[in-house]
């Protein structure tokens, strides 16, 4: 059964009827987006994607990727038709409630053969680009399909990604842009004057137009799309929003609202279909897509006959990537940024989907893989990623390719108080569960010099503050190689890794068990009662910790130091039993010591008249990182002195 205009046409109808018969049910939605780009996406997933719906893992498939995620009933439509997920009639009806699969916006691994959660807009581009990347790097020729719309291309991450990929000359990209020239304020004349084509022309992109309501003109911008090479390709598609709505189409009122049933009976009644029934897809269109989900299951059969092998192997085992771990000098300081480029070099052989790179600071963050080649213009077989100075794009990139395949571990790179432009993209890949890495050097006003805008003081509260989100701030060398170990084989979300531009000592008492629980007795003298002192320090201050809590134990002084390397570990992942070791409860003179707020630290305080703080909660200066030591109190003297206050 081939796809005619005619049966498109009806096809066309069904969709756009489905859609807006799901959210005027659900009594919210957005079905503007949703009936202007069916006739795009119908031609897009009877001729051109290469998907199969009866194994939507199937490593050769093209990956599809709507990053105006609020068409989402436009998703289920076609995956309720195709059998996409054994997405059922009822689910549709279901769309948006408790339980459902059928989401607000399309959720990874909640509806299987949505590639990655979208909503955010412009989030689904700079992922797109990743997952192209990473069917560049696994050598399989599918293409990797983006639909967005003027919000999308709205939002600076959209720059930042696509003018990534144009510099690569990341071919097999193909971006399909609704351009249907209406967001929620009115016409995008309001606040947008871009000339989409100039723009996309100066990345480097092919840039083609079609007719976003002609098949014909659809299907040659498609057929001319897929055959470029050398450049990824942006189809400006001239649309209209709510394509068919009697008097809503064209207008904002159809973009994040239910249309209304006097508007939904008169779409009905121009398609010739009866405005007293709802959820109704006629006997051909069943049969269409019945028809190309066989063509394509036939197809990605034959695919895996052939016997590929994807050319990224596992992960080597716990045994190898042990033995492979560095040692460091006990007498020699070392900056926890250096360690973690050694480590991650010593690794890398034994991890082969270990990709990425830095927002143009490799050489600050340390974490260039040594001989392992570049990804550049063109050429792909590299591990190394340029991204430039861009890390809100890097970061949802990185998140793309991730999510391609288990085998890929993705990493960015920046200094740490840059996370903030790392944060969207960090929320996403929580959502997901998708485990990429984000490593963040410079990770207090240790920076020094270059002052308080480059000196972070709340991120670290504010990552740990992420559901689903570890954040890991090693004290020493050992535990820089024991978080990444963990970080590793951490693959149900994302792993941050903070590291020190300064040296710092290289500790005793450091444990690779105690690292993988998230915090742990680094020290302890004398007597352990309710009379002992008990420090707890992340990163850089537990050395500050340890020497303080030694010159209470010379004078007789019962004392104890804790070292979280990962706080979001310790409280979600051990049990209270092994936390109570930890932190016995009874030792309630504590001091907290960490270089950043004292925001969401009181959660290690036992009582406000017993508990010491040595933070800083105020921006940072410009100084020698030594003197500024001094001045905020981040001295052995002043944690000593902030602990005899409790004696």
């Amino acid at each position: 059964m081939k796809p005619t205009n005619e049966l498109l046409t009806l096809s066309s109808a069904t969709v756009r009827c489905l859609c807006a018969d799901m959210i005027e049910k659900a009594n919210s939605g957005h079905p503007g987006a949703a009936m202007g780009m069916a006739d795009l996406a119908l031609v897009l997933w009877l001729e051109f994607l290469n998907v199969d719906p009866k194994d939507p893992q199937w490593a050769g498939r093209d990956r599809l990727v709507f990053s105006g995620g609020h068409a989402s009933a436009l998703v289920y439509a076609l995956f309720h038709l195709s059998g996409m997920g054994g997405v059922t009639m009822d689910e549709l009806k279901s769309f948006r409630q408790w339980g459902s699969r059928c989401a607000g916006h399309p959720e990874r691994g909640l509806m299987p053969g949505v590639e990655v959660t979208t909503g955010p807009l412009g989030q689904g581009v700079a992922m797109g680009a990743g997952l192209a990347l990473a069917a560049k790097k696994a050598e399989i020729a599918n293409k990797t399909w983006v639909f967005c719309g003027d919000g999308d291309l709205e939002e600076g991450i959209s720059h930042e990604a696509c003018s990534w990929a144009g510099a690569m000359k990341l071919d097999d990209l193909i971006l399909v842009y609704d351009s249907n020239r209406i967001t929620i304020e009115g016409d995008t004349a309001l606040a947008m004057n871009d000339d989409v084509k100039k723009r996309f022309a100066s990345y480097g992109w092919k840039v083609l137009e079609a007719d976003g309501h002609d098949f014909d003109s659809i299907r040659a911008a498609y057929r001319r799309a897929v055959k470029v090479k050398g450049a990824p390709v942006i189809i400006v598609a001239h649309t209209h929003i709510g394509n068919g709505a009697p008097t809503k189409h064209d207008t904002a009122d159809c973009h994040g609202a239910p249309l209304g049933a006097e508007e939904v009976a008169g779409l009905k009644k121009a398609v010739g279909f009866n405005p007293e029934e709802s959820f109704v897809v006629p006997a051909e269109v069943y049969e269409l897509f019945k028809a190309r989900t066989s063509k394509l299951h036939r197809f990605a059969l034959k695919w895996k006959k052939v016997g590929w092998k994807k050319p990224i192997g596992d992960m080597a085992s716990r045994e190898a990537l042990v033995a492979a771990m560095p040692s460091f000098d006990p007498a020699k300081s070392v900056a926890t940024r250096a360690a973690c480029g050694t480590v991650m070099n010593a690794l890398a052989p034994l991890v082969p989907g270990l990709i990425g790179g830095s927002a143009d600071l490799g050489p600050s963050n340390k974490t260039v893989l040594k001989g392992m080649g570049d990804i550049g213009p063109g050429t792909f077989a590299g591990r190394n990623i340029h991204f430039g100075v861009r890390e809100l794009g890097m970061s949802a990139i990185v998140n793309g390719l991730t999510a391609f395949d288990p085998a890929f571990r993705g990493y960015g790179a920046t200094f740490f108080v840059f996370s903030d432009y790392c944060r969207p993209a960090i929320r996403l890949a929580a959502l997901m569960g998708v485990p990429s890495i984000y490593i963040f050097s410079h990770d207090s006003y240790c920076v020094g010099e270059d002052g308080p805008t480059h000196e972070p003081i709340e991120h670290l509260a504010a990552l740990r503050a992420m559901p689903n989100v570890m954040t890991w701030r090693p004290a020493d060398a050992n535990e820089t190689a024991y978080a990444w170990f963990e970080i590793l084989h951490h693959t149900t979300g994302p792993s941050c890794l903070l590291t020190t531009r300064q040296n710092v000592p290289v500790l005793e008492g450091v444990s690779a068990e105690g690292v993988a629980k998230g915090g742990y007795d680094i020290y302890m003298s004398g007597v352990q009662d309710s009379s002992t002192i008990l420090f707890l320090a992340t990163g850089s201050e537990v050395y500050l910790a340890v020497e303080a809590a030694k010159r209470l134990a010379a004078e007789g002084i019962g004392v104890r130091v804790a070292s979280f390397p990962c706080v979001e570990r310790f409280h979600r992942q051990t049990s209270a039993e092994y936390r109570c070791e930890v932190l016995p409860q009874e030792m309630n003179k504590r001091v907290i010591v960490e270089a950043g707020t004292r925001f969401g630290l009181d959660r290690f305080r036992i009582d406000f008249r017993t508990t010491a703080y040595v933070t800083i909660d105020r921006y940072g200066a410009s100084a020698p990182y030594k003197e500024l030591n001094e001045h905020f109190g981040f001295t052995v003297d002043n944690v000593y002195e902030a602990a005899k206050s409790l004696v």
